[in-house]
């Protein structure tokens, strides 16, 4: 297809980039029913790997089968197709392009409560390339003793990504024992500033968790409050975390979260829309559900980014 004004755009942000890593972000770009408008749906499918294949896929036993989910992603128009390694090598050479692949690099477990928390890298750049995919895929903890080691890892899995001419997708994620506070997690402040670590380490697209109305550093407080940052709506903080990432020069895409209502996802979407976030990758939210209402959510969902 041809290029938008708004896909142009976006690419004209990473100009450090080869053509062959701003080739694969317009491939995530210019695909499924969201293709040319800058805005993005993505499938991630790594629950099973994090949190155990029962209380992942009992709900809808059709998604124990990989296949399911990446057929789920192309029925439903995603931009792209997110998952671990084996997910991925059972599907990839059966969809041959039909959909851009995200390989997620890094998973953890349930079995273990181990501190801090980190995960264990699972695949390589070799081995996105091998199975055709657009990008890797990596999650940081900020907050965790361990970031360092996760951060350092990161830098060479990007640097190794772009000469292989792929794009980076960072999952950032704070937690471990920096936050003493589960709200924490999720607050404005701690959201922007996860966010604005994984662009400082070379992330193309930044995946956080949707901000809550809850300002959690002290020193943060103070600031928010001397220059009147506003946080009351979803839109509010979602613009904060936008303009975290380079002034919003960094694609930046919300998390579905836990299960939840159909009513109080999509009120969550508008909110997302109308903060300026550039999409949303949503998992369980979607995958839990059956076929066709699942592709029914994921259409609404991009009808919503898509302003309809």
């Amino acid at each position: 297809m041809e290029f938008t004004g708004r896909v142009r755009e976006i690419l004209s942000w990473y100009h450090s980039d080869n053509p062959g890593t701003k080739t694969n972000i317009a491939r995530l770009l210019n695909h499924g029913r969201l293709a040319g408008s800058g805005r993005l749906v993505i499938l991630p499918v790594d629950q099973g790997f994090e949190h155990g294949p029962a209380r992942s896929f009992a709900p809808n036993p059709s998604g124990y089968d990989p296949e399911y989910h990446a057929q789920l992603a192309i029925d439903s128009g995603c931009n792209a197709y997110a998952a671990p390694l084996g997910f991925l090598e059972a599907v990839a050479g059966k969809l041959a392009g039909q959909i851009p692949l995200i390989l997620k690099l890094n998973n953890s477990d349930t079995l273990s409560k181990g501190h801090p928390p980190c995960s264990a890298v699972t695949g390589s750049v070799k081995d996105a390339v091998r199975l055709g995919c657009a990008a890797i895929g990596y999650t940081i903890y900020p907050g965790s003793a361990a970031r360092n080691t996760m951060y350092q890892d990161l830098r060479e899995l990007i640097a190794e990504a772009k000469d292989s001419g792929l794009a980076a997708v960072v999952w950032s994620y704070p937690r471990g024992e920096g936050i003493t506070d589960k709200k924490g997690e999720t607050a404005v402040d701690v959201a922007g500033y996860a966010a604005h670590i994984a662009c400082e380490l070379g992330a193309h697209i930044v995946k956080v968790k949707p901000p809550m109305e809850f300002v959690y550093q002290p020193e943060n407080q103070k600031v928010f409050e001397k220059f009147n940052i506003p946080i009351k709506t979803m839109a509010d903080r979602v613009r904060h975390v936008v303009q975290c990432c380079f002034n919003g020069k960094r694609i930046v895409i919300f998390s579905g979260g836990e299960a939840k209502s159909t009513d109080e996802l999509m009120q969550e979407i508008r909110g997302l829309r109308d903060g300026g976030a550039f999409g949303s990758i949503m998992g369980r939210n979607a995958f839990q559900r059956p076929h066709d209402e699942a592709v029914k959510l994921l259409r609404d969902v991009m009808d919503v980014f898509a302003g309809k």
